[in-house]
């Protein structure tokens, strides 16, 4: 598996641990969503955010790729305000574990947030949107994942410390990936996922990078841009991902 160098076409701006997010929410698609960047720009890059939704780190983020590609950067409420509870992850008790299945179950269900993604799509194309990347951390990861196979509206894919690693879903992949698993993914799954990444015909375009020092969360909600390794492997991991959607969606 290829680690590329980061050779960067831009620069992001510095990452600050104080941030006050620079975008609006707007409707799109019938969603509340994150918007930041040109409202007239061509290129759109939608995220999918994590489990614990629209947070200060992940919107920090958004600005970040908004800034350093010139794109609009989307980021819709695909759990309409009830995204599960931050303080109660990881679970402590069975009861915990259980609203964690449920939510998976309901909000978090991947076949029922389809139409909802469908919808942005439609949104972003009716508006001038005609090259689109696509970025998810951790649940989010995974579902951006499975909107990049045959068919997808998407030019080039990108997943964060994601969840529920699965060779099956690289293999049906269409479009390069952006793959920056952190220190807690199942190493093997990582392996799998990346061996099939490499068959694919776009293997040269797409990017690797495992972030041994970083855990689960670091460069979404659960960032501790406070303590120096996070805060090195945030601005890393979004200087790499704003390089990565600037030459795929050139």
């Amino acid at each position: 598996m290829a680690q590329t160098t980061n050779q960067a076409c831009c620069s992001i701006p510095p990452v600050q641990s104080d941030y006050a997010p620079k975008g609006t929410i707007e409707k799109l698609g019938g969603l509340d969503t994150y918007s930041v960047g040109p409202k007239d720009a061509t290129r759109v890059i939608v995220v999918i955010y994590d489990i614990f939704g629209f947070w200060p780190t992940t919107k920090q983020g958004a600005d970040l790729l908004a800034k350093a590609t010139g794109a609009r950067v989307v980021m819709p409420d695909f759990f309409r305000g009830k995204p599960f509870p931050h303080e109660d992850f990881p679970p402590s008790n069975e009861e915990k574990q259980k609203d964690l299945q449920d939510f998976f179950g309901t909000q978090g269900d991947f076949a029922a947030r389809k139409p909802d993604i469908d919808a942005i799509i439609r949104a972003i194309q009716e508006s001038g949107g005609k090259k689109l990347g696509l970025l998810g951390f951790c649940w989010g990861g995974k579902f951006a994942v499975l909107n990049g196979g045959e068919g997808t509206k998407f030019s080039a894919v990108a997943q964060v410390h994601p969840a529920m690693v699965s060779a099956a879903d690289a293999e049906k992949l269409a479009i390069p990936i952006a793959n920056f698993p952190s220190m807690d993914e199942p190493k093997e799954d990582v392996k799998r996922f990346e061996e099939q990444v490499q068959k694919k015909a776009f293997a040269a375009s797409s990017v690797y990078k495992l972030y041994p020092d970083s855990h689960h969360g670091w460069a979404a909600a659960r960032a501790d841009l406070k303590d120096e390794t996070n805060l090195r492997d945030y601005q890393d991991v979004y200087q790499r991902l704003a390089d990565f959607y600037n030459r795929t969606l050139a």
